[in-house]
């Protein structure tokens, strides 16, 4: 795996196989599990639909049976004139109409039992409660769980018995007509049947609901075997409210629900069915967790196929990589043979093995030797005129150092080797960033020099960074303040950096708190920058930084330098933004 990892086509290369087939694997594990949660919220919406289709039909039932209880009041003249005594405000005043209207040779008939009997008992108690109403009242034949009838007369139209709500049940209205008129027939009052909730909707328990309700057109609502669920409540409302046939409620970041309303042919309510998606997941967990094992497996599989074969294929190409790099450094004894694949890798990886073997029969037999004395003649000669020989001294100086535990000696040692380094590369074009590296390791030294006696800040803003400049201008500016400026006897002298983007140029302030240059000196030193003579052998170094600034910036660059009030110099350098746009645009390699 090691050899895997270290050619970087094959990370790259591993790393998007990684994210296609997570993607992959995700995406098909997420789409099989909303297909299936689809399908469950099928089989929910189907059970939903032949649930309210069993309301239909008991309702629908219902209405058959009371069409045909009054094809028989109209069609049994005895009935119809028991029924006609019923209209009487009291029990008193019926009971004497029916003896009255009755006859000896014929048995007695009642409207109260006959309704028991074909409605109530044949029917099983679907029906629980029969009025009888004219214009002001209305007398009732009310049925309890045991089938006993109890009788009221005389309630008001308006009496609470009468209202009209989906918590009790539906009722079916019809006209109760005198039809032995001949020539037409009267009105005598209206039938109310009472046909109970509690009936109706116990009919639909054994189908998987979950949880439903019934809403009225008034906002009533009755909730089926769910009779204390607020929650439910609140989401059968909002999705009558909808005014859609379905969709999804969501009550939470994890509280989602699906609904599914469907309106009634026979009574002006809402049938609701309610879906818990989460539930739902709950119930199929077990399912869920198989695909996700499945398919994490599946993953896992293709994902060590694939680094079986980028692993075999890696080894063959670091082999080849690390043959290269023996050629390049002349080592050319025999690698340990290998066994290589019938394929492409496999073929250059021999073919390198036996140029490096062949190659290394002639250089031993007449080069080796001759080779090797030059590279001993020439590192000799390196070690004088490299810089890099002054970069091991200060190596080994810096060791030494540490070893005796002379930790700042260590770093100052190897703050000056690194600005050496620096120094002595050959680009001469750099960007103010690495001018400010330079700078600040040159402040560190100084640092070093004069411990808790120097300090230094750098607020330099980050827009002006990248901005080309000449290369080690900065140095020489903060080289005067410890040559003209710095105070030894002083606990504390600073030295400040500030850079700033302005309107139209760019800023950079070097600001010290040593001593300052007398009014005459700093007369003279501005009269040399402004000129064009030669300078005198007091500001060599300042005309120095001005000459290669003006030369690479031209006339978009201006430098001022003061005295502060309280203490110290102040020298300000501006840029213009125009010839940086100009001096970007130039390849100064």
């Amino acid at each position: 795996m090691s050899s895997f990892l270290q050619i970087k086509i094959y990370r790259y290369k591993f790393i998007a196989y990684v994210v296609f087939v997570v993607t992959i694997g995700l995406a098909l594990g997420t789409l099989t599990c909303a297909m299936l949660l689809n399908q469950w919220i099928g089989d929910a919406r189907l059970e939903a639909a032949n649930a309210f289709a069993g309301v239909e039909n008991e309702l629908q039932y219902d209405a058959d049976r009371i069409e045909a209880y009054m094809q028989r009041i109209y069609s049994n003249h005895s009935l119809m004139d028991d029924a006609r005594s019923f209209l009487s405000s009291s029990a008193e005043g019926y009971l004497t109409d029916s003896l009255q209207n009755s006859q000896f040779s014929k048995p007695l008939v009642s409207f109260p039992e006959d309704i028991k009997t074909y409605l109530y008992s044949w029917a099983q108690g679907g029906i629980t409660q029969v009025s009888l109403h004219t214009g002001q009242y209305g007398n009732v034949v009310r049925f309890n769980d045991n089938g006993i009838a109890s009788f009221l007369f005389g309630l008001p139209n308006t009496d609470e018995a009468f209202h009209d709500t989906i918590l009790k049940g539906f009722v079916y209205r019809k006209k109760l007509s005198d039809l032995a008129l001949g020539s037409g027939s009267k009105e005598l009052g209206e039938l109310r049947f009472l046909v109970s909730s509690d009936q109706i909707f116990e009919s639909i328990q054994n189908y998987r609901l979950g949880k439903a309700a019934a809403i009225s057109a008034s906002g009533e609502i009755y909730l089926i075997g769910n009779e204390q669920d607020q929650v439910l409540k609140e989401i059968a409302l909002q999705a009558a409210a909808n005014g859609q046939s379905h969709g999804y409620i969501s009550n939470g970041f994890f509280e989602h629900s699906f609904y599914i309303t469907f309106p009634s042919t026979k009574f002006n309510f809402k049938f609701v069915s309610i879906v818990d998606l989460s539930m739902l997941i709950r119930q199929h967990a077990n399912m869920l967790i198989t695909i996700f094992l499945i398919v994490i497996t599946t993953m896992i599989s293709v994902l060590l196929l694939i680094v079986y074969n980028l692993r075999d294929d890696s080894r063959f190409l670091h082999r080849i990589i690390q043959s290269i790099g023996r050629v390049k450094t002349a080592n050319f004894t025999p690698n340990r043979p290998a066994r290589y694949r019938r394929n492409e890798y496999g073929m250059i990886a021999r073919e390198l093995d036996d140029m490096i073997q062949q190659l290394d029969k002639h250089i031993r037999n007449e080069y080796l030797l001759k080779l090797k004395q030059q590279e001993t003649e020439m590192k000799a000669l390196q070690n004088q005129i490299n810089p890099h020989f002054l970069y091991n001294t200060l190596e080994v100086i810096r060791s030494t150092a540490l070893v005796n535990q002379d930790r700042d000696t260590a770093d100052a040692i190897a703050t000056l080797g690194a600005l050496y380094r620096e120094i002595v590369k050959k680009e001469n074009i750099i960007t103010i960033a690495s001018e400010l590296e330079l700078l600040q390791k040159y402040l560190e030294i100084m640092e070093f020099k004069y411990p808790e006696r120097f300090f230094y800040q750098l607020n330099v803003d980050p827009a002006i960074l990248s901005i080309p400049t000449v290369k080690f201008w900065m140095q020489p500016l903060a080289e005067n303040f410890f040559i003209h400026g710095f105070n030894p006897s002083s606990e504390f002298n600073l030295y400040v950096v500030n850079g700033w983007e302005a309107e139209q140029h760019y800023v950079m302030e070097f600001v010290d708190n040593g001593r300052g240059i007398h009014a005459d000196r700093l007369q003279a030193v501005r009269s040399t920058l402004s000129s064009h003579d030669d300078p005198s052998s007091g500001s060599i170094g300042l005309r120095n930084v001005y000459t290669r600034l003006h030369f690479f910036y031209g006339k978009g660059f201006s430098i001022e330098i003061g005295n502060n009030e309280e203490a110290g110099v102040k020298i300000s350098v501006r840029i213009s933004k125009e010839v940086i746009e100009h001096v970007q645009t130039v390849d100064y390699r």
